[in-house]
């Protein structure tokens, strides 16, 4: 059998606990607090969802465990998406004084205010139950498809530490933000009293090229220093040095070519490009920065 529509179920007494209780307390939310420890010597091992109702000056607090109720459930048909309420025959069945079949082998009646479920052969005479006319309460429960897996203590401490690592993670991102927003004002302040560019790119641009200006300063100074440097002959001299378009140009006048030798192999041993010719007594020199 299966449905294709929303039903109410209505729990059979031998698929839950129900305990008629009197508690110090005025309301059912309150006492519903109460119940884990109530059941705590009753229920064997598993995971149960508690419920209770007052009724006159008495609490009717109930124990059941979703899953058997659900693995039950769709063994008759009724899947989780089919069930619209689930009632307790406890809080439902207005049974006094006589006793009801609910099948061939088991009868309900009250025994000291709770419904029971015993076998009809222990009775003398029953009646056949019917519910079609029954107007349900609204004393009714959702069944919990995973409750199952995690218990709602387990739940709750692990929603706890959810919520404290949210919030953990919301506090450093405000205090990132604040952090962010103040190295950004200092880096504008910065930028505009060193009259930089706006942009790090543009200031990165400027920089390279400071640096590569820097480079070949400090390489033309270390050639010029080499040259000056240079013990020349007293008939040998410098005529003239320029520096033009990455190159430095030196002529150098009656200059013997062992002088010219010394200062190749110099250059050389530096490892610096450098082109030259001699016309007319004067040599010709030019390097490349």
């Amino acid at each position: 059998m299966s449905l294709n529509e929303r039903v109410n179920v209505v729990l059979s007494p031998s698929l839950y606990w129900v305990k008629k209780l009197e508690l110090p307390v005025k309301r059912a939310s309150d006492a519903q607090k109460l119940l884990p420890s109530i059941f705590e010597d009753t229920l064997g091992s598993g995971v149960y969802s508690y419920f209770v109702y007052k009724k006159d000056d008495y609490f009717y607090a109930f124990a059941y465990e979703d899953k058997v109720l659900l693995d039950l459930l769709l063994e008759k048909g009724v899947s989780s998406s089919n069930i619209a309420n689930v009632y307790f025959a406890q809080s439902e069945l207005e049974i006094e004084d006589s006793a009801y079949s609910i099948d061939k082998e088991r009868s309900i009646y009250k025994k000291d205010d709770i419904l029971i479920v015993v076998p009809t052969i222990w009775l003398e005479n029953t009646q056949e139950l019917d519910i079609s006319e029954l107007k349900l309460s609204k004393n009714s429960v959702n069944l919990a498809q995973y409750g199952h897996i995690v218990d709602k203590k387990s739940l709750y401490t692990l929603a706890a530490i959810v919520l404290a690592f949210i919030f953990l993670v919301l506090f450093e991102y405000v205090i990132t933000t604040q952090k962010s927003s103040q190295i950004s004002k200092a880096k504008e302040e910065l930028f505009s009293k060193a009259k930089l560019q706006a942009t790090m790119f543009q200031n990165r641009a400027i920089l390279k090229k400071y640096k590569s200006t820097h480079a070949k300063q400090m390489q033309l100074r270390k050639f010029m220093g080499m040259l000056l440097s240079m013990n020349l002959k007293a008939d040998e001299s410098m005529k003239s040095i320029s520096f033009k378009n990455k190159s430095l140009k030196v002529e150098f006048k009656n200059l013997s070519l062992s002088s010219i030798k010394v200062i190749e192999e110099k250059l050389k041993a530096k490892r610096v490009k450098f082109k030259s010719n001699t016309k007319e007594k004067i040599w010709k020199l030019e390097m490349s920065l």
